[in-house]
């Protein structure tokens, strides 16, 4: 069975939203688009060269996919750590409202969420990755389904957009399973899903 990972890049006040451009989404009026844009360097790319190679498939929320889907398949050169893996291998769509994906290789889910997903872990060789995707990972989390969350903190605050740890979130206790810096400040740190988080006081005992 393969591995549920996930890779989310969020701002010092959790968002997620619109990373890569401008335009990528602007809902609720976004206007800080592009914001992970200025921190990319040797360091960033080594560490998405070494997730894209441990990858059997991909599982997509409805706007990444939209997203990558305008881009990567015109990334032809086979040698690209990136477009190589996303332009071959299966990826999968959580979808309600996609119905004719003309990204070679794509296939959309539609029922129910932990019944597919736990389907695709299954059949999966190699890590089942989910890229971006929030609102899913989010979902993802609330279900027990996530294994791993790659979760890489750029150093800003933005004060606005889609938090991927939102409120009335399922609480959910994570193991530190390493970590780095870039060169450029980003704060790549891995954690393993353990299950409900315990809980403990630090007020002193009573005087018996």
């Amino acid at each position: 069975m393969g591995k549920l990972v996930s890779t989310v890049f969020v701002t010092l006040d959790g968002v997620y939203q619109a990373p890569g451009g401008p335009e990528e989404d602007t809902r609720g009026g976004f206007e800080h688009g592009g914001w992970s844009f200025p921190y990319a360097d040797d360091d960033f790319g080594t560490f998405v060269a070494e997730s894209f190679g441990r990858v059997g498939a991909f599982l997509l929320g409805r706007r990444t996919y939209d997203i990558f889907a305008s881009y990567w398949p015109h990334v032809t050169d086979p040698a690209d750590p990136v477009a190589g893996k996303l332009n071959t291998l299966p990826k999968y769509v959580a979808s309600t409202t996609l119905t004719d994906p003309e990204w070679t290789g794509t296939t959309v889910i539609d029922g129910d969420l932990a019944d597919e997903v736990t389907a695709l872990k299954e059949r999966t060789d190699g890590e089942l990755q989910v890229h971006g995707s929030g609102a899913l990972v989010g979902s993802l989390i609330d279900l027990g389904l996530l294994d791993t969350l790659h979760l890489l903190t750029f150093p800003v605050a933005l004060g606005s957009g889609f938090r991927l740890f939102r409120e009335g979130a399922v609480p959910t206790a994570f193991r530190h399973a390493g970590g780095r810096i870039t060169g450029k400040g980003v704060s790549i740190q891995t954690y393993e899903r353990e299950g409900r988080p315990s809980y403990g006081s630090f007020a002193l005992p009573e005087d018996a």
